[in-house]
C-alpha cells in the first residue's frame, strides 16, 4: 500500500479571469474548488492512474470535511487526524499574470504528532510513504526524521517531496526518492542553480544517500539520477494552463511505473508525461491524457 502525508492541507479555490484588478469588484469565468497540498495531489493522480493510496495528515472543521468527502468519492481512503481547526482555503487567481493568496498552517500538537507515528508503525514492509509539501516550523526536524527513520527500519519506501529546512536534514535518512525543483536543489547546497549541468552536478552529491533524485525544472523539463546512471528529460510541446500538481504527478506517475516494472529509466519518462499532462489541463491528469504523452517525451542517458 502506498501512504501519502499532507501536513497542511488546503482547499484550493482557483478562479479564472481575463483580467484581475486589485480594489476593485472583478467577476470570474470560471472557478473549481479541489482539495489541495502536495500529498493529497499524489493520491488523486495515483488513483487515476489505477493505483491504491491511502491518504494520511492532519485536517479539520468543515473544510476538512470537505476535503475527506471529496477524496472518498474519487475512491480515495483517507484516515486523517483531527486538529480541531479549520483547514485552510488557497485563493489561486488566473489571469495574465497567477496570484496565490495562501492561508496559514495549522498548529499540530505533540499528541496529534504522536498519532501520526502510531499509524506510521501500523505499516508494513514493502509498503510506500510520501512526505509532501510544506512542513510546518513548529514542529521540530527531529519529529520528521523519526517518520524516515521509521520508515526505514521497517522496510518502506520512503519518498520526500518538501522544502526548507527539513529537505535537507532528511537526506541522511536516506530517501527512496526525492523530487526537489531547481530552486529547492540549490538552497540544500546554498548556491543558486540556472541549467541542468549545475543540477545534474548537485543532483550527483545526493545519490549517495538517495536511491533515486529527480530535479523538476519547469519548461526546461527533469533530470534523473539513479545511482551512477543519469537522465535528462525533454517533456512534450503543449500550452500550460495549470502547473499546480505538475510536480505532485511527477511523484505519482514514477511510482506508478516503477511499482510494475522497477525501472527507474520507464518510470521516469512515464512520470515527466504525467507531469505534463497536469500541466496542459485545469485539474490533475487522468491516465489516458499520461498515456498519449508517453511516447512524447524524449530520454536522452548521459
Amino acid at each position: 500500500m502506498i501512504y501519502t502525508c499532507t501536513f497542511t492541507p488546503s482547499i484550493d479555490y482557483t478562479t479564472y479571469l481575463s483580467d484581475f484588478n486589485p480594489g476593485t469588484l472583478n467577476r470570474t469565468n470560471d472557478v473549481y474548488y479541489y482539495p489541495g497540498g502536495k500529498g493529497i495531489n499524489v493520491s488523486r493522480v495515483l488513483q487515476r492512474l489505477n493505483i491504491r493510496s491511502t491518504a494520511l495528515g492532519f485536517t479539520g472543521g468543515f473544510t476538512g470535511d470537505y476535503i475527506a468527502d471529496f477524496l472518498q468519492r474519487e475512491g480515495i481512503e483517507t484516515d486523517f487526524i483531527d486538529t480541531n481547526e479549520v483547514t485552510r482555503i488557497n485563493v489561486k487567481i488566473k489571469s495574465g499574470k497567477e496570484t496565490e493568496l495562501n492561508g496559514p498552517g495549522p498548529t499540530i500538537a505533540p499528541e496529534q504528532q504522536a498519532l501520526l507515528l502510531e499509524k506510521i508503525n501500523t505499516l508494513r514492509e514493502g509498503d510506500w510513504f510520501v512526505l509532501a509539501g510544506s512542513l510546518p516550523n513548529s514542529i521540530q526536524t527531529a519529529f520528521y526524521y523519526q517518520i524516515a527513520e521509521n520508515c526505514s527500519k521497517q522496510g518502506i519506501r520512503f519518498v520526500l517531496d518538501t522544502s526548507g529546512p527539513a529537505l535537507k536534514n532528511l537526506i541522511p535518512a536516506k530517501p527512496f526518492l526525492m523530487k526537489p525543483n531547481q530552486d529547492e536543489l540549490g538552497q540544500i547546497f546554498d548556491t543558486k542553480i540556472t541549467n541542468k549541468k549545475q543540477a545534474f552536478k548537485y543532483a550527483s552529491q545526493l545519490a549517495g544517500d538517495v536511491e533515486h533524485v529527480i530535479v523538476s525544472m519547469g519548461k526546461e523539463g527533469a533530470l534523473l539520477v539513479s545511482g551512477n546512471k543519469k537522465w535528462d528529460a525533454t517533456p512534450p510541446a503543449g500550452k500550460a494552463v495549470n502547473t499546480v500538481g505538475a510536480g505532485d504527478s511527477l511523484v505519482s506517475g514514477f511510482i506508478a511505473s516503477y511499482l510494475q516494472n522497477k525501472n527507474p529509466e520507464e518510470a521516469f519518462r512515464y512520470g515527466v508525461a504525467a507531469g505534463s499532462a497536469t500541466a496542459f489541463q485545469t485539474d490533475l491528469c487522468s491516465k489516458e491524457n499520461v498515456a498519449s504523452l508517453v511516447s512524447k517525451v524524449s530520454i536522452n542517458q548521459l
